[in-house]
């Protein structure tokens, strides 16, 4: 359901990344931020505590991280498109109730600007560290949308859609920004209002008889509607399998069909979660697979080797959960070899190598100690390999 709210007028800016975060949740409809400050994602929760009063939204500093994903959940609960903002230990320390808001079915949207780890690490080195525990960091069989943006601009755009997909799905997202994208600054711009497309959640109907409302409804589209708490719709959230009601019933069958909802829900709709970009040539024989800060690497690196005629080209990853299988097979039918460069040990890799099945051959080039990949690096690489 598309609704009119408040968005910026178009307009030039000079900003950095986790101030286009701020920008983009405001233009989508986030009406309330809860989190604790922590490097380099500070500047996130700052720019919510400026702007938010102004346009009758709450701002709430939190005891620590827990109440901060905590708060946020309870909010999304309460009807408000609710955002949180962290890094690395911080992300680790949400994992309960971002299972949780998984298991609810709350839409929230979670911002981690990704650091170096383990533990406390380099607090202002860039990172990709987290793209695994982002998949698989909470327990059990647990579907996530992550997002990650390449420059300012995706840092805003990829915000809204992070809000839309949250709001469409009942569904927690995940934006994964990096230490350099969070604070880098670049010349970007605001939409106008008729170009920014808004999803609010769906609702139950004016009508709905409170005695027969059922707060996980198995529905044709496999998302129930969801009253705001307060609104006259009482329900049960519980964090165990529940039945239509929300009430635990501790059957193996429900259980079984809640899980399977939950996946299907998201992998029925692929085509409106996953998002890529790409330049791959018919007659080239490499291509350098990227996401977030690398893929400026990547794509200055293949750009300046065509001009010395070098056959490669470049595939950025938007979405980065759930991954994008098919668009992968099929690059690694189109090329002999994929170059993955992470700023980590060599995580996403291993998803690739999967999906491409032998079609290519597969190289890692990775940075896990708070460097950037150079170009120079991965042209090197593509010259090894050509």
């Amino acid at each position: 359901m598309k609704t009119k709210i408040y968005k910026p007028e178009k307009r030039a800016v000079l900003t950095q990344g986790d101030q286009a975060v701020v920008e983009g949740a405001l233009a989508a409809g986030v009406s309330f931020f809860a989190g604790y400050p922590i490097t380099p994602a500070s500047e996130i929760a700052e720019g919510f505590a400026r702007e938010l009063p102004k346009r009758g939204g709450k701002f709430l500093q939190m005891e620590d991280e827990i109440a901060g994903m905590a708060a946020a959940v309870g909010a999304s609960l309460a009807g408000k498109k609710a955002i949180t903002a962290t890094s690395g230990p911080g992300f680790a320390l949400k994992q309960e109730n971002l299972g949780f808001a998984t298991m609810i079915e709350a839409p929230v949207v979670v911002v981690n600007v990704q650091r170096v780890g383990p533990s406390t690490g380099l607090p202002t080195s860039p990172s990709q560290g987290d793209v695994m525990q982002t998949r698989w960091g909470r327990n059990g069989d647990q579907e996530i949308i992550a997002l990650a943006p390449a420059s300012v601009a995706e840092s805003y755009e990829l915000t809204i859609k992070a809000v839309n997909l949250s709001e469409k799905f009942r569904q927690p997202v995940v934006l994964l920004l990096d230490e350099v994208i969070g604070h880098l600054r670049e010349k970007i711009y605001l939409k106008n209002s008729n170009e920014i497309e808004i999803y609010d959640r769906k609702k139950p109907k004016p009508d709905q008889n409170p005695a027969d409302y059922l707060p996980y409804q198995l529905t044709d589209d496999l998302i129930p509607p969801m009253a705001d708490y307060g609104s006259g719709l009482k329900y049960h959230t519980s964090g165990l399998f529940h039945d239509q009601s929300g009430f635990p019933d501790g059957k193996k069958e429900t259980a079984k069909l809640m899980q399977d909802r939950l996946h299907n829900k998201l992998h029925d709709n692929l085509d409106q979660i996953i998002l890529y970009e790409k330049d791959i040539r018919s007659d080239d024989r490499v291509a350098v697979l990227s996401y977030g800060s690398t893929a400026r690497t990547a794509i200055s690196a293949v750009n300046t080797g065509r001009k010395d005629n070098l056959k490669a080209g470049w595939f950025k990853l938007q979405t980065i959960w759930p991954f994008a299988e098919e668009a992968v097979a099929e690059l690694a039918s189109q090329v002999e070899t994929i170059i993955v460069p992470e700023l980590n040990q060599g995580q996403l890799i291993r998803e690739i190598k999967r999906a491409a099945a032998g079609k290519a051959k597969v190289l890692g080039l990775n940075s896990y100690a708070g460097e950037l990949i150079k170009p120079e690096e991965i042209r090197a690489l593509l010259e090894e390999v050509l």
